[in-house]
């Protein structure tokens, strides 16, 4: 583990470089740019706010706010789209990239890297403009926010841990990427974006909590929307998640790491 962490730092500049033309790349010959990345979650976030809380009428308890639902939503789609970005993009990572895997000589560990410094800039790039929204809408976050310092690092070692270890298996079995965004799509709806964890009936709530995401997207609302301290246990266990998930994706990928570019 050491190792691939010094293999990294020595070539921190290629980490760099690669997130920077990664992002020149994407959006090369798009007018908008990486507004796109900014705009697309929003846009869910509106979509939901207006069927869920308008045409259906649905509330929020705790929230008195004309505009607390729209909120609600997008403080939990800054948390669900950092984890999933992750995910999408670590399980075809190396897949994407066999052709560098097999020509150049460098730490394989840099290519999750550039993925995850990738998602973070553009998750920081929707919570400003999240943290715009909310003060054009006169509800200005709280000092709780500066929970976030926290919560951003935890959702994205999570999602690192959980799509580097399919990553990694992904390459020997491919039926695996065809699998995660079905799972995903599921995930999503038990996760606590759409609705309120209170809402929820008492004797499916722990199988709901089940899910890692549940309590950091309740974080994350709990932080932005209610201005309150996250829950310190459920957070305390997703964290451990988190590192056991990073362990056992570098457990997985130091040994598969030769096998993976004659599978590519």
């Amino acid at each position: 583990m050491f190792g691939s962490i010094s293999g990294a730092w020595r070539f921190r500049h290629f980490i760099a470089s690669s997130v920077r033309a990664e992002f020149a790349n994407r959006f090369a010959r798009s007018r908008l740019g990486g507004l796109w990345m900014i705009l697309n979650p929003l846009a869910q976030a509106a979509m939901f706010a207006f069927v869920l809380a308008t045409v259906l009428s649905a509330r929020l308890p705790g929230l008195d706010s004309r505009y607390g639902f729209a909120m609600f939503l997008m403080a939990g789609l800054l948390a669900w789209s950092l984890f999933v970005e992750t995910i999408n993009r670590c399980l075809t990572v190396f897949i994407d990239n066999a052709s560098l895997l097999k020509k150049m000589s460098f730490p394989r560990i840099c290519l999750p890297l550039v993925v995850a410094g990738s998602a973070l800039i553009g998750n920081l790039l929707l919570l400003v403009a999240i943290i715009l929204v909310f003060a054009l809408l006169g509800e200005f976050p709280g000092p709780h926010a500066l929970w976030l310092v926290l919560l951003i690092p935890l959702t994205l070692a999570l999602g690192l841990g959980l799509g580097l270890t399919l990553g990694v298996l992904n390459v020997f079995l491919r039926d695996i990427g065809q699998v995660m965004p079905i799972v995903l799509q599921f995930a999503f709806w038990f996760t606590p974006i759409v609705y309120a964890p209170s809402l929820i009936p008492p004797g499916i709530r722990p199988l709901l909590m089940a899910n890692p995401m549940f309590p950091v997207v309740t974080a994350y609302q709990d932080a932005l929307v209610y201005g309150r301290a996250p829950q310190f246990v459920p957070i305390a266990a997703v964290a451990i998640a988190a590192l056991a998930l990073l362990a056992l994706a570098m457990f997985l990928f130091r040994r598969a790491g030769a096998e993976m570019v004659d599978a590519l």
